[in-house]
């Protein structure tokens, strides 16, 4: 049975805040926490109902729990969980800590880095792409959202298992890029056509803020300006692409070039 100081603590994981003072994140659904429980994460607490119980065997259930688990009913799930449609199953994780890579890391592979994304969908999605797409490393300005943000978590799909968020300061990371003459690629309204741009298999690919694109102090250090064509191009359009749409097209061509 859920005590009413369990869902409180889970509830306080909502907000950045309550997440930094008890060092720990929530994560709902089979898909995600299976995932994560794959991937080595070990949790504090698992509540679960009987029917994710049922349809969790030995089989598809490569892992030992061994933190404190609780079953219970619809109901109790309901009142703790942070979803509109709770999942069958919530489990609480230490937030890691990872270490963020040297910039000349990107020498020998591609690196994300996030200038002011706001909306946690938007980067949950991201991170799922960089999964798919084989990039290990995202990083992120001060300003963009939280990675452990319920829904950006939720929107991850598990992805968080095996891409590593870091969050620092962006014109100082890419000055030093910058100095060690590391490829920084960015995408402009008024930059050059990606199709006839040389890409290359390694470097920096930065992605700006849903409104405002990338911020003046980091396009100064941008190299390489990009740009999404639209077809036809003369035909009138859309004034921009959804950022994480813009990062699957961007992404795709680079690995399409490797």
């Amino acid at each position: 049975m859920l005590s009413k100081a369990r869902i409180k603590l889970i509830h306080s994981l909502e907000q950045k805040k309550g997440r930094r003072k008890e060092g720990l994140f929530v994560a709902e659904g089979h898909k995600l926490v299976g995932e994560l429980l794959s991937a080595g994460y070990e949790p504090t607490y698992i509540c679960h109902t009987e029917l994710w119980q049922a349809d969790t065997t030995p089989t598809n259930r490569p892992w030992t729990l061994t933190c404190q688990t609780d079953l219970v009913t619809d109901d109790e799930l309901c009142s703790a969980s942070l979803l509109q449609h709770p999942q069958q199953i919530l489990a609480l994780f230490p937030l890691p800590s990872w270490q963020i890579p040297h910039p000349t890391c990107a020498k020998d592979k591609l690196i994300l880095a996030l200038d002011g994304i706001q909306d946690p969908g938007n980067l949950g999605t991201i991170c799922r792409l960089a999964d798919w797409f084989g990039i290990e490393d995202i990083v992120c300005s001060p300003e963009t959202a939280d990675i452990f943000n319920p829904k950006a978590i939720q929107a991850t799909m598990g992805a968080v298992a095996r891409v590593r968020i870091h969050y620092t300061d962006m014109p100082e990371y890419l000055s030093q890029a910058s100095h060690h003459n590391i490829p920084i690629y960015g995408t402009f309204l008024d930059g050059n056509n990606m199709y006839d741009r040389p890409l290359t298999q390694s470097g920096i690919i930065v992605m700006g803020n849903e409104g405002k694109g990338i911020s003046p102090s980091v396009s100064n250090l941008v190299s390489d300006r990009l740009f999404i064509p639209n077809y036809p191009s003369e035909r009138p359009t859309t004034e921009s692409l959804n950022v994480a749409v813009a990062t699957a097209i961007i992404c795709a061509e680079f690995r399409r070039r490797m």
